[in-house]
C-alpha cells in the first residue's frame, strides 16, 4: 500500500500518559520503545495501568545485549503470558486471571533474582524461573523496553502468538528511568476511550480488508457463503472486489432506514433500496448470485462467486479501498460492530490484510451507540 510510510524513530512520547497500543501500522515492530545504559538501572521493576477486551496480543518486551537476552509479556485467550529467551534457553509460561474484561488492571513486572514477577493488582499471579550455566549476568551495556512488539525477530519466539493489541496503558513507570519513550515520526496519538465496549469500531474513516482465500470456504452449495454483521452503523458496510467486478453495500447516511446496494460490474453499474432489518445483516454468496437479508440483490449466470471466493477476492468492511473516485465518493463506515461472521466463525480484524490505524479490532466507545441511535 502506497499511503504506508517508511518509519524513522523521532516522536517522543511521554513515559506516563495514556497510550493506545492498538493505532500502529506495522505488525511487529513496536509502537514504541526507549533505552538506557544498563549502568543507571537501579530498579528492575516497572508498573502499569492496562485495560484491554483484546484476548491476544504484545504487550511489554525488554531485552539486553542488542536481544540476545530477551523477554515479552502478552496476553494469549485473555491470561498473561510471559516468554524469555536468554543464551540456550527458552522458556514459556502461561497463568493468571483473565485480564481482557474491559477493566482497568494494575500491571507490575519485577526481577528477585533468577525470577521474573507479575503482579495484578497487588497479587502475584505469575512466576517465572530461568537460570543458564553457560553465561553470567552482566550489568553493561544497554537494555531496551518496547510496548506492543518485540525488537528481536519472531521466530525466536518458543510459543508464537498474533503481536496486534487493542490496548491502553496508563501510568507507567518503566524501570527508574524518566526517559521518553521513541516512536514514529508518522504515529498520530489516538485517544482512550473513556468507557468501552466489545465489538469493532469504525469511525468514518478507515478500512479493515481480507482476502477470501484466507476466510471460511464453502461448505455446501445451497448453503452458500454467508457473511452476518450485528451493530449499530451508518456508511458504508462492506465492498467486495475481483477483476472487472466491484460489489458496495452500504446504509445511506442520514436514513438509518434504508440501505443501498450499489452493484458496479464492468459492464455498468446499478442501485437498489430495501428496507434494513435493525441491528442485524447477513450477506449471501450463491454460486451465481448475491443475496442481502434473504433478497436477491444480484444474479450474474457469467460469474462462479465461489470459485471467486475460493481464488481470492477482495472483501473489504468499512468502505472501498483505494484512490479511485468511488472510493473517494464513498462515505466510510461510522459505528460499533459488535460481531462479524464468517460461515459461522467470528472475524477478528486484527488478523486483516490491512487494517486502517484509526479503525479498533475489539472495543468501542459506548457513547458512540447513542450518537447512533
Amino acid at each position: 500500500f502506497s499511503y504506508l510510510k517508511k518509519k524513522i524513530l523521532n516522536q517522543q512520547i511521554s513515559s506516563k500518559g495514556v497510550i493506545n497500543l492498538a493505532h500502529r501500522q506495522s505488525k511487529w515492530t513496536p509502537l514504541m520503545q526507549m533505552s538506557a545504559n544498563l549502568s543507571d538501572i537501579t530498579s528492575i521493576r516497572s508498573f502499569f495501568e492496562f485495560r484491554t477486551l483484546d484476548p491476544e496480543g504484545a504487550v511489554f518486551y525488554g531485552d539486553t545485549k542488542e536481544g540476545q537476552d530477551w523477554f515479552v509479556l502478552s496476553l494469549r485467550d485473555g491470561i498473561p503470558e510471559m516468554q524469555i529467551g536468554k543464551a540456550d534457553i527458552l522458556v514459556s509460561v502461561k497463568g493468571g486471571r483473565k485480564l481482557n474484561d474491559g477493566a482497568w488492571h494494575l500491571l507490575e513486572l519485577r526481577n528477585e533474582g533468577k525470577f521474573v514477577v507479575l503482579e495484578v493488582n497487588n497479587k502475584v499471579e505469575l512466576v517465572v524461573g530461568l537460570h543458564s550455566k553457560l553465561v553470567e549476568d552482566d550489568l553493561t551495556g544497554k537494555i531496551r523496553l518496547a510496548l506492543g512488539g518485540m525488537l528481536v525477530d519472531k521466530q525466536k519466539l518458543f510459543h508464537p502468538f498474533e503481536p496486534e493489541i487493542d490496548a491502553c496503558i496508563r501510568g507507567g513507570h518503566w524501570l527508574n528511568l524518566s526517559t521518553t519513550w521513541d516512536t514514529d515520526s508518522t504515529w498520530e496519538p489516538r485517544p482512550c476511550f473513556s468507557e468501552i465496549k466489545k465489538g469493532s469500531y469504525f469511525p468514518g474513516t478507515g478500512v479493515a480488508m481480507f482476502n477470501t482465500s484466507d476466510l471460511p470456504g464453502l461448505k455446501t452449495e445451497e448453503a452458500g457463503i454467508t457473511v452476518e454483521i450485528f451493530g449499530s452503523w451508518t456508511g458504508t458496510m462492506l465492498s467486495l472486489q475481483s477483476t472487472g467486478f466491484e460489489y458496495i453495500l452500504a446504509v445511506l447516511d442520514g436514513n438509518k432506514d434504508v440501505k443501498e446496494v450499489q452493484l458496479g460490474l464492468k459492464e455498468g453499474s446499478e442501485s437498489v433500496a430495501l428496507p434494513r432489518e435493525p441491528e442485524t445483516l447477513t450477506f449471501t454468496i450463491l454460486k451465481h448470485s448475491l443475496v442481502v437479508n434473504s433478497v436477491t440483490e444480484l444474479e450474474k449466470e457469467s460469474l462462479d462467486f465461489f470459485s471467486m471466493w475460493k481464488k481470492g477476492m477482495l472483501l473489504t468492511f468499512g468502505g472501498v479501498p483505494g484512490d479511485s473516485e468511488k472510493a473517494k465518493s464513498t462515505h466510510d463506515l461510522r459505528g460499533c460492530l459488535e460481531k462479524i461472521l464468517v460461515q459461522g466463525q467470528v472475524i477478528d480484524l486484527d488478523r486483516a490484510l490491512y487494517k486502517h490505524t484509526a479503525v479498533s479490532s475489539h472495543s468501542c466507545p459506548t457513547e458512540a451507540m447513542n450518537e447512533l441511535t
